[in-house]
């Protein structure tokens, strides 16, 4: 089980340092699973590396700063994307982060785990990492994939499956579908073969009556 406050000072960091100031510079809210840790997609180029933030050569380390402070280290404005969407972490820009390296570290792997089971599952597709939930996420036929590193429904690192039809059955466990704690899958194969079973259902599964 990971800690409360890691998840959310890192879900912080993903809405004021990075999407913030990306969605203000070039318009998009989207992220992405780097390796070794997430960043932006484009300008300003940042990405988060364990408690560091990555800005060009330079490695700033985040830990017992505000996230104000080390938006003014990267030389962007610290502040979530106003506008576009209504919940996120909850934090504010004088907020202090309060990481622990082995917390992040399951969280990087997480994100890493679903990265490759969700291009497993479809090679097309481009996984997001959004940063109003704070998860990793593909939409395959009007369906949601994705893994998060927890949140009030499951406060630890978990992978689902969201159909736009809720369906009937067992396999169905989550008010939004299907989902299951990663400590049950245990890597990027069993993360892909959650997804792979969760498309099978969606064919088979009766479509849930309003």
């Amino acid at each position: 089980m990971i800690a409360d406050g890691t998840r959310r000072a890192l879900h912080g960091v993903a809405e004021m340092i990075l999407a913030g100031p990306q969605f203000r510079t070039s318009g998009s809210i989207e992220l992405a699973v780097t390796d070794g840790g997430f960043g932006t997609v484009a300008q300003p180029l940042l990405r988060v590396r364990g408690t560091e933030l990555i800005v060009g050569e330079r490695a700033v380390p985040m830990n017992g700063l505000t996230y104000r402070e080390v938006a003014a280290a990267a030389n962007v404005e610290a502040g979530r994307p106003e506008g576009v969407y209504k919940e996120g972490s909850g934090l504010e820009p004088d907020d202090t982060i309060g990481l622990e390296a082995g917390d992040t570290a399951v969280i990087e792997r997480a994100f890493a785990w679903g990265m490759e089971a969700l291009q497993r599952l479809a090679p097309s597709e481009h996984p997001i990492l959004w940063p109003e939930h704070f998860d990793v996420a593909i939409t395959v036929d009007e369906v949601n994939y994705g893994v998060s590193p927890g949140d009030r429904y499951l406060p630890e690192p978990y992978a689902y499956a969201g159909p736009w039809q809720a369906r009937v059955g067992a396999f169905w466990n989550a008010p939004f579908g299907a989902a299951r704690p990663l400590r049950l899958l245990p890597g990027a194969t069993a993360v892909h073969d959650f997804f792979s079973e969760a498309r099978d259902r969606v064919a088979s599964d009766p479509v849930r009556e309003p």
